[in-house]
């Protein structure tokens, strides 16, 4: 079901930017960037008590992440575009403060943007901000604490906040410089009742080159 919402609210979002202006189109509208980027958790939970410990608030851990991803857009103005992001499955390492590592879990995070460019007349820059969607589902997950299973909810939608800027080498590639911030919130369940929430909401920092076409 969060699936499909996402799907609609993508199209919607695309729909909506759509009715931009169509003739200062750029010559090349569609743009591939290969990226190299730096995940960082908030690592935001709730206090809870464990087996008769009382754990404290934002003691749940979700590792860092370095991967690449590959991200396509298209302009429909020099001003108006919409990016699709996307990379295979990530793997994290979670731990809890006072209990140690307790497993993994991987999952996948396609997220599709808005954005707005307002290039700089007269020079290589074009500076861009973003909005937009971001579906997380968790692939798989081995948690374990203490000799208690652990488990974590599938799915994950919520906004996705971007700030970024393209450098103009030449009249199809660029190099690029991205940020972003993204709303990823999951339970963790014990016998299917919830123990925490965790908001991940992760930093996405990210440096890479792209080309038009």
């Amino acid at each position: 079901m969060k699936f499909t919402l996402f799907l609609v609210a993508g199209l919607a979002a695309l729909s909506a930017v759509g009715m931009a202006d169509q003739n200062d189109k750029p010559l090349h509208p569609w743009m591939v960037r290969v990226r190299a980027l730096d995940l960082v958790p908030a690592n935001n939970s709730g206090a809870f008590d464990f087996g008769g410990t009382a754990i404290p608030a934002d003691a749940v851990h979700l590792s860092t992440k370095a991967f690449p991803e590959v991200d396509f857009s298209y302009a429909f103005s020099k001003n108006l575009s919409a990016e699709l992001v996307l990379t295979y499955p990530q793997q994290h390492d979670v731990s809890i403060a006072g209990v140690g590592h307790i497993g993994t879990l991987t999952h996948l995070p396609p997220t599709l943007m808005g954005q707005y460019h307002y290039p700089i007349p007269n020079t290589p820059y074009d500076p861009y901000v973003g909005l937009g969607l971001n579906f997380t589902m968790v692939t798989s997950s081995s948690l374990n604490a203490a000799g208690t299973p652990l488990d974590v909810t599938k799915t994950s939608l919520g906004l996705a906040y971007e700030l970024g800027i393209d450098y103009k080498l030449n009249e199809r590639w660029v190099v690029n410089l991205d940020f972003k911030h993204v709303n990823i919130h999951t339970n963790v369940k014990a016998a299917g009742a919830i123990v925490t929430n965790v908001d991940v909401n992760p930093n996405l920092y990210s440096i890479g080159i792209g080309y038009r076409f």
